[in-house]
């Protein structure tokens, strides 16, 4: 591995500008990165990927309503025209607080200031069992095997004359009942009910059972007794069983074993119930918190750890009123990124920094055709209009115009022929 010295001069040339590395590039990093444009500095963003991913549309992707390329745009496409920045696909190892050095698998850089915007993993709460049984749903390659897995097992649905045996190739497990879980029934029971029956009309799809198993006793209970009740209305009138106050105790792969005693039979148990941050090793174990996330102060700082920062999902600050921190959403990592470009412009000048204060913009789910459920400030909304606000909202968001033409046409398409037609298993699923 070549030193310090030698990736600086032969990776990144040389500056005398202050240097910032940012890891991830996530909702966070990606808006402190565009943030600090052309201000001053020399931004080095690491990322194992070379795009970025909207991730609230990973579920589309899972349930054949979108392809992958229509939710992800290039990072080195955002950043073209961006001076003193460059973007090196790396995997971090870890970080080196004494030498100021990041460590990962290309090299070694050194930094001025460090970001850590590594985000977020899925937590199946130390059971190993489980995280090589089910499906989770963080990023392209996994809504991808999630797509390929449902329609191999209707493929193989078709080639059983065992019925109980088809049910259980045909049947989908969700387990967690917040936004991810209920946009997955919701999405899966379209799926039953419009496009199943015409590609599968050898198999009885009515056979075919969406479960979704939520701990809590609400649906989306993040969001208001109003839109939770709704979104359960919603999905049973869809046809989804809804198991309230319930636990997954046990999957070996072909039936899930409830807290209530109910045996689910299903070869499909997607994961849904929970993510966890997903640190960076150098960091004080004194910052690094049991769910994975690492405790800063009102300024993103780490504490113990000079000039390095942590924003979005892998980042928790306890403040009085939010002692568990802020919500993992996008809407909290972007605005941190926002808040930090502008605290370390005022660290150069000598400034003393702005603490950060989240503004809450709205809480929102889809469930299906005209169904969504929205909460803005103490109002809450459900049906069509909270379903038109949501496509309008996530549209905007999309980054590149491209991905925004290709998602309302798609949608579109779908809602004027009930239909989704991205149904390819282009990578076969096989278990590792």
């Amino acid at each position: 591995m070549p030193n310090c010295s030698d990736l600086r001069s032969m990776i990144i040339p040389p500056s005398n500008l202050k240097r910032i590395v940012i890891i991830g590039a996530g909702f966070a990093g990606l808006e402190l990165s565009k943030k600090l444009r052309n201000k001053g500095f020399e931004v080095v963003l690491l990322d194992k990927n070379n795009y970025h991913v909207f991730q609230p549309l990973l579920y589309q992707v899972a349930t054949a309503g979108l392809e992958p390329d229509s939710i992800a745009h290039p990072l080195r496409k955002i950043f073209h025209d961006f001076d003193n920045f460059y973007f090196r696909m790396a995997d971090v190892k870890s970080v080196d607080r004494e030498s100021k050095k990041v460590l990962t698998d290309i090299g070694e850089i050194e930094y001025d200031y460090l970001v850590i915007a590594s985000g977020s993993k899925t937590n199946f709460y130390g059971n190993d069992k489980l995280s090589k049984l089910t499906m989770s749903m963080k990023s392209l390659p996994e809504a991808l095997d999630i797509r390929s897995l449902l329609l191999q097992n209707f493929e193989s649905a078709l080639t059983t004359s065992d019925l109980d045996k088809r049910k259980e190739l045909m049947s989908v497990v969700i387990v967690g009942g917040g936004p991810t879980g209920v946009e997955l029934a919701g999405a899966l029971a379209e799926l039953k009910r419009h496009v199943m029956p015409h590609d599968y009309p050898d198999l009885d799809v009515r056979r075919m059972e969406i479960h979704v198993v939520q701990s809590d006793t609400v649906l989306l209970a993040g969001m208001s007794s109003n839109s939770s009740a709704s979104a359960h209305k919603f999905l049973t009138k869809m046809g989804v069983q809804v198991w309230l106050d319930t636990k997954l105790i046990d999957y070996d792969g072909t039936s899930a074993h409830l807290s209530n005693g109910t045996k689910l039979r299903s070869q499909n148990l997607i994961w849904a119930a929970g993510v966890k941050g997903n640190p960076i090793e150098g960091i004080p174990a004194a910052s690094l918190l049991a769910n994975g996330r690492i405790k800063v102060d009102e300024f993103n700082r780490v504490a113990e750890c000079t000039w390095v920062f942590a924003i979005g999902d892998v980042a928790e600050m306890q403040l009085p009123g939010i002692e568990r921190g802020h919500p993992m959403l996008a809407q909290v990592a972007i605005q941190q990124g926002n808040n930090l470009s502008q605290n370390l412009f005022r660290l150069v000048k000598g400034v003393d920094p702005k603490p950060f204060k989240f503004r809450e913009k709205g809480v929102m789910a889809t469930v299906g055709r005209n169904k969504a459920v929205v909460d803005i400030g103490n109002r809450n909304y459900s049906g069509f209009l909270a379903w038109f606000i949501w496509m309008a909202v996530h549209v905007f968001a999309l980054i590149g115009f491209r991905n925004k033409l290709i998602v309302v046409t798609n949608w579109t398409y779908s809602y004027l022929r009930y239909s989704k037609d991205v149904r390819l298993i282009i990578r076969p699923f096989k278990r590792p």
